[in-house]
């Protein structure tokens, strides 16, 4: 049985933390696993400014509030789920990400969860496990999927090499050049194109 995962951010859905950075006047927050591989890293480094800035849980969810799908997206999902079963396997947080889910069409989604102090700051956050994106996939495997996996950053890389089969996603320069033999769609047409060469259509 064939599965495909797909990374959210970058994929089917805008980066959060880059459209909160434009909303909020905040430029640093466009930093995202596109730019640094070490997750913890950069959430330590993202609730500290946001602790500086006194920016709360509720200020990010009002801008993904009007956030939408990438263009595109909204039909590739819907053309994915002819072709085989999909999970949406991302470093987000189920506080974010919940609307956007609703728009596209709610997908299964793994992923991780804030955590807020009283006053509605965030104060931390939990991972469903360390490098869940690779673990998750791993165990799919085991179950006896054929995995396709794709993802845009850092921190989709030891998901698409665990699957053995994927390809990145509108990856940038320094993620295509050093992951070179890895295939890149810049499109959800050539995207659903490399799902379809996976399952031998």
């Amino acid at each position: 049985m064939n599965l495909v995962c797909l990374d959210l951010e970058g994929v089917l859905v805008p980066e959060i933390w880059i459209e909160f950075a434009e909303a909020a006047g905040i430029p640093e927050l466009r930093r995202t696993t596109r730019d640094e591989p070490d997750y913890d890293k950069l959430m330590n480094w993202r609730i500290g400014l946001l602790r500086e800035r006194t920016m709360k849980l509720a200020d990010i969810q009002n801008v993904i509030g009007g956030m939408q799908p990438l263009p595109g997206a909204v039909d590739f999902v819907s053309r994915l789920r002819e072709r085989c079963q999909f999970i949406i396997l991302s470093d987000t947080f189920e506080q974010f990400a919940q609307p956007l889910m609703a728009k596209l069409g709610y997908p299964t989604l793994f992923c991780n969860t804030l955590e807020t102090a009283a006053d509605g700051s965030i104060s931390g956050y939990r991972l469903r496990q360390q490098n869940g994106k690779k673990h998750a996939v791993a165990a799919f495997k085991s179950l006896g999927f054929q995995v396709f996996a794709a993802g845009d950053s850092f921190n989709d890389l030891a998901m698409i090499e665990e699957a053995g089969n994927g390809c990145l996603f509108c990856a940038p320069d320094a993620i295509r050049r050093d992951y070179s033999h890895l295939r890149c769609a810049d499109s959800h047409s050539e995207l659903l194109g490399e799902i379809d060469r996976f399952l031998g259509k």
